[in-house]
């Protein structure tokens, strides 16, 4: 994908997501009689201006896209004329306050709901959890896993993709928990293996954590036969096209896909001249694999598929598709479990557990949109929906100056039975602005120090 649409697709994204974030502001503030002067989408200086409805709110497009506001009538903010007081956000009682700022973040959270909800109801297909040999001296081969076996539940609860695998694991692993799989073999045995965790280093959660335990997805053997060239991608930029077959790669003789794969991931950056035949003549040419981060470890990707044959989907995919209340209910669910790994994460940063240095910042972020946009709307879609979960989990964070602190200061509010003290929140706002800056200066350092090592 091109440097512009890129910056397109990060910037779209934020579009949206500050919108459902602000919209869920404007909204509950409007039901609860408060007046909106403002309605921005983005910062500084204003692109594009609309004034609409009975109060005359002002819809802004500005020009800086990193946030927006909802700016509501307050005393604190300028004179309020006496018929309009009862109107001002300060006049309002601490719950309608409360409602109004928590109503951003709950959006977020809803958002992620109606996406994957409206995934489900649409159906994908994904990968079954049929698992490969276990490299030796891992968790998994210690533990008995077999080639071939297909994971039927963990603890005791049933799944049915790879995704589902990875996203119990990942969690189990974070915790120090042991777990217990029920598999299943070719002729249908059904066996259970326990995969003890207790053990696992928390660092290593930052990797994929499937491939430190020896959990691999099973695929059978498949000839180099390039079957899907991604757009923009190193294998269109050096000229292969659908139906190459990859006979050699360097000199060395290319039986497999696999084999294939493995010399791309080995070259990150470096040329790799490939002997291919093409419509029953041999040509040869040359591809740079673009150096992409997988696990810690900076590996080679051209972006191409193989061909596969009749009925090798059917056998190693599964579609996914509920009605829509069981959408709905495992929407919720997914929006749920990603939110607390989101806190658990964050917790493990705080006490040094996990590195600091997977902190995203924009850049990471706009890599991430772009890359999830080339593959087509539904990984789009997927993008969009962890992003905005992310937003909601931020905004929550009792940090003065985000919705977190204003929060915890109406909490306090509630207990005290008055208001927190102007000196008490001119202190809090410049202890969250330190905060935020050290989280943002993190985020910026992460996302240099990717761009510098790939």
């Amino acid at each position: 994908m091109s440097l512009l649409q890129t910056i397109l697709a990060f910037i779209v994204a934020l579009g949206v997501l500050i919108v459902v974030h602000e919209y869920g502001h404007y909204l509950i503030a409007r039901l609860c009689g408060v007046k909106v002067l403002r309605f921005s989408d983005g910062f500084g200086r204003a692109l594009a201006t609309w004034r609409l409805g009975a109060d005359r709110t002002e819809w802004v497009v500005a020009a800086i896209p990193f946030g927006g506001y909802v700016k509501m009538l307050d005393e604190r903010e300028g004179p309020v004329e006496p018929a309009e007081l009862a109107r001002a956000f300060n006049r309002q009682s601490v719950w309608k306050r409360f409602a109004i700022v928590i109503a951003g973040p709950l959006f977020n959270f809803a958002f992620a709901v109606l996406v994957y909800a409206g995934l489900f109801m649409y159906g994908l297909p994904e990968a079954r959890p049929v698992l490969a040999n276990p490299p030796p001296d891992t968790l998994a081969a210690a533990a008995g896993v077999r080639a071939g076996d297909t994971v039927r539940a963990i603890d005791g609860e049933s799944i049915a993709t790879w995704q589902e695998l990875r996203w119990r694991v990942l969690q189990a692993a974070l915790q120090h928990e042991a777990v217990r799989l029920e598999t299943q073999d070719e002729r249908g045995n059904i066996a259970e293996v326990k995969l003890d965790l207790r053990g696992f280093p928390s660092a290593d959660v930052e990797a994929d954590v499937l491939e430190r335990v020896g959990l691999r997805l099973y695929r059978p053997p498949l000839p180099a036969v390039l079957g899907q060239i991604v757009p923009g991608g190193a294998a269109e930029r050096a000229g292969l096209a659908v139906g190459d077959r990859i006979v050699r790669a360097d000199g060395m003789p290319i039986e497999t896909w696999e084999a294939f794969v493995n010399a791309v991931r080995s070259r990150p950056g470096g040329a790799l001249s490939l002997s291919i035949e093409r419509a029953g003549a041999a040509r040869t040419l040359e591809v740079t694999p673009d150096a992409v981060s997988a696990g810690g470890t900076r590996i080679g990707r051209i972006g191409a598929g193989a061909q596969q044959p009749e009925g090798y989907a059917e056998k190693l995919l599964v579609r996914v598709q509920y009605g829509p209340l069981r959408s709905i209910a495992r929407a919720s669910a997914k929006t749920a479990d990603i939110s607390l790994f989101s806190l658990k994460m964050l917790g493990k940063m705080l006490i040094g557990e996990v590195s600091w240095r997977h902190l995203s910042g924009p850049v990471t972020i706009a890599d991430f949109a772009g890359q999830s946009a080339s593959l087509g709307w539904v990984s789009y879609l997927t993008f969009l929906a962890l992003i905005s979960i992310s937003l909601g989990v931020l905004n929550l964070l009792p940090i003065p100056l985000l919705d977190g602190g204003h929060l915890m200061y109406y909490a306090i509010e509630i207990v005290k039975g008055r208001p927190v003290s102007e000196r008490f929140m001119e202190l809090g706002q410049r202890v969250g602005l330190a905060l935020l800056l050290v989280m943002m200066a993190f985020a910026f350092y992460n996302d240099l120090n990717r761009l510098i090592t790939g």
